[in-house]
């Protein structure tokens, strides 16, 4: 039984540490982590940690090396500071990023430009049919067209251009077509 009131009495004793430095020092100390944190929540909470630590360890407010004042404010900043490194350790949150799903492209839309330009070609004189295919879709230069066809640059130029100006006569012809078949 005298264990347990040694107990008690130390309990009590404690409490009474805890409250007479909160009633004494408490404001500057709250003053003082709000300062640090210019948070009011947060400097309460670090206040509170404070005078755990103290109640912790109530040999440290005796020792003689300053005041007690000094030494709490002195746990107030490096609660503050360690927080503050915590923070900083730890990545930024960042919002999740939604997931891309790699779609395959549809390729009908390919299929369908194929069949256009190949019927366009096949509309085409010979001759003009064999420059365009040399020099768009082999990506031959004039010179090369010129030297695969066995005729002179100046001829695969004016036949390349004839060409596209027959293959957007050809597209003018049927866009009008397809407007007079939708009426």
């Amino acid at each position: 039984m005298p264990g347990l009131r040694l107990q008690r009495r130390r309990e009590v004793a404690d409490e009474a540490l805890v409250r007479s430095l909160f009633s004494e020092h408490g404001a500057a100390m709250l003053a003082y982590a709000t300062q640090l944190t210019r948070d009011r929540a947060a400097a309460e909470d670090v206040v509170q940690e404070a005078l755990v630590r103290a109640w912790r360890h109530p040999d440290s407010l005796v020792n003689g090396k300053g005041s007690v004042r000094g030494w709490l404010l002195t746990v107030v900043r490096n609660i503050v500071t360690d927080q503050i490194r915590a923070r900083n350790a730890r990545a930024p949150e960042v919002r999740e990023s939604p997931v891309e799903i790699a779609a395959e492209g549809d390729h009908a839309e390919q299929v369908v430009n194929s069949v256009v330009v190949v019927d366009a070609l096949s509309r085409l004189s010979t001759e003009h049919r064999e420059v365009l295919e040399q020099v768009y879709l082999l990506g031959s230069t004039v010179a090369e067209a010129a030297k695969a066809l066995g005729i002179p640059p100046g001829t695969v130029k004016s036949r390349s251009f004839y060409a596209l100006r027959a293959l957007r006569e050809l597209r003018t012809l049927s866009a009008a077509g397809t407007e007079r078949s939708a009426s």
